[in-house]
C-alpha cells in the first residue's frame, strides 16, 4: 500500500516514480496519450466521471480541457500546477506545485490507478505497475527550477532515444510554442526567459548531460 506523503501546500516539487523492475509502460504513441491525458484530467480535485468514460466524447488534442469542465461538472479548482513532465519508457518526471493540502499525493494516486487501469486492460495482465510510492525533491530556488526543467526535457536525449529533446514526450515543445491549443504546463510566472532563450539554455546542455551519463555508466559497472 503506498504510504501517505506529506507535502507542503504552495511549494514546487520534482515528482518522479518508475515501473516495477524496469518494465515498458509506454509501448505506443497511444499509451503517451493516455497518460498526458491522464495528468490533465486528474489534476483537478473532483471528476464526475472515470477518464474512459470522458475520453469517448472529446478530443484533448483539439480543445483544451478547460473547454470541457463545466459540462462534464469537472471542478475547476486544481490540486496541483503542472510546471513540466516528461514520459520516458519506464518512469516519469513531473515538476509540481501543489495548491491544495494533500494535492500532490491525491493527484499521483489517481494519474497512476487509472493509468494502471488503462495498461492492464489494453495489455491483459494484472497487478501493480509501479514500484511503489512516489519520490520527491524540494524545489527550493527560481534557480534550481530552471535547471530542473532543463534537465527533465533533457532525460530522452541523455538516454539516448532521441537526438532532439523536441521530437519526445515531454512538455518541451510547450515551453517553445506556449500559444499552442494543447495546453498542459503553467510556468511563465516562474521562468523568466523567452522561448528562444529557453531553448539555447536547454539544447548547449545536450551533449555534456550525455557524456555526463556515459561516465556515470562505466563507473556503475
Amino acid at each position: 500500500m503506498q504510504r501517505k506523503v506529506s507535502l507542503s501546500t504552495d511549494y514546487i516539487y520534482h515528482i518522479f516514480n518508475k515501473s516495477i523492475e524496469r518494465f515498458p509502460i509506454f509501448n505506443h504513441q497511444t499509451d503517451y496519450q493516455r497518460m498526458r491525458a491522464t495528468i490533465q484530467y486528474y489534476q483537478y480535485a473532483k471528476v464526475a466521471v472515470k477518464l474512459s468514460i470522458f475520453l469517448r466524447n472529446v478530443d484533448l488534442t483539439k480543445h483544451s480541457l478547460a473547454n470541457y469542465l463545466d459540462h462534464y461538472e469537472i471542478s475547476s479548482d486544481p490540486l496541483v500546477k503542472i510546471i513540466a513532465y516528461c514520459l520516458m519508457p519506464t518512469h516519469i518526471h513531473l515538476v509540481l506545485k501543489q495548491l491544495k493540502d494533500n494535492g500532490i499525493s491525491h493527484f499521483m494516486r489517481n494519474i497512476q490507478n487509472s493509468y494502471t487501469h488503462y495498461f492492464n486492460e489494453r495489455y491483459k495482465r494484472k497487478g501493480p505497475l509501479w514500484i511503489g510510492r512516489f519520490k520527491n525533491v524540494l524545489v527550493e530556488s527560481d534557480s534550481q527550477l530552471l535547471h530542473l526543467t532543463r534537465y527533465v526535457h533533457l532525460n530522452p536525449s541523455t538516454a539516448g532515444l532521441t537526438r532532439n529533446p523536441l521530437d519526445w514526450h515531454s512538455s518541451y515543445g510547450e515551453y517553445l510554442n506556449p500559444k499552442t491549443n494543447d495546453r498542459l504546463c503553467h510556468w511563465e510566472e516562474l521562468i523568466d526567459l523567452s522561448t528562444s532563450q529557453y531553448r539555447a539554455f536547454v539544447e548547449e546542455r545536450i551533449d555534456y548531460q550525455r557524456e555526463l551519463a556515459f561516465l556515470k555508466h562505466l563507473n556503475d559497472e
